[in-house]
């Protein structure tokens, strides 16, 4: 067997709550369908919006890079809340350059992760009224689609904080400061 790090765990820090495991799987996966839905509006399919309001978008060129990347970095950024209950949260992998190996100081994820946790539930949790909205570009059913596409986005943010503080409550809580 492989280890991935060089700093041993510490002992005192207790695994992480089956509870928190599944909401850091929950969160990193919330991402998934808005991030397929743009990477279908890059490739050319104008999935929920009519024609003018394709074309008025911009999803060609720059604008299919831009939402391509929006994707894979929401993606990327939602995977991390994984790291709040694995061990790579709390010893880097060996492969990083010049950081692997090193144990994580708490506060260098809890700071972070808490304030990534108020943005995302700021940014996401006015999409719950989308239904409200009228969106003139889209079709009647993409409207719909489309708006329990972006749903699960405004969990992101309380699951992001429920499990920083878990990690909190175990890493930080078991060290007297």
């Amino acid at each position: 067997m492989v280890h991935m790090t060089t700093a041993p765990l510490d002992p005192a820090v207790p695994p992480p709550p089956r509870w928190a495991i599944r909401a850091a799987h929950v969160a990193a996966l919330v991402t998934l369908p808005t991030g397929i839905w743009r990477l279908l509006l890059a490739a050319g399919y104008p999935v929920g919006y009519n024609d003018a309001g394709y074309a008025a978008m911009g999803f060609t060129g720059w604008g299919a890079v831009y939402v391509v990347g929006l994707s894979v970095a929401g993606e990327a950024l939602a995977l991390l809340t994984i790291g709040l209950v694995r061990p790579w949260g709390e010893v880097l992998p060996r492969w990083i350059p010049l950081l692997g190996g090193r144990q994580v100081h708490p506060i260098a994820v809890v700071v972070p992760a808490g304030f990534g946790a108020i943005a995302l539930t700021v940014l996401w949790t006015p999409f719950v009224a989308w239904w409200a909205v009228p969106h003139p570009d889209m079709t009647a059913l993409g409207h719909v689609i489309v708006g329990f596409l972006y749903l699960p986005l405004a969990a992101w943010g309380p699951l992001l904080g429920a499990v920083t503080f878990s990690y909190h409550r175990r890493r930080l809580a078991v060290r007297p400061e």
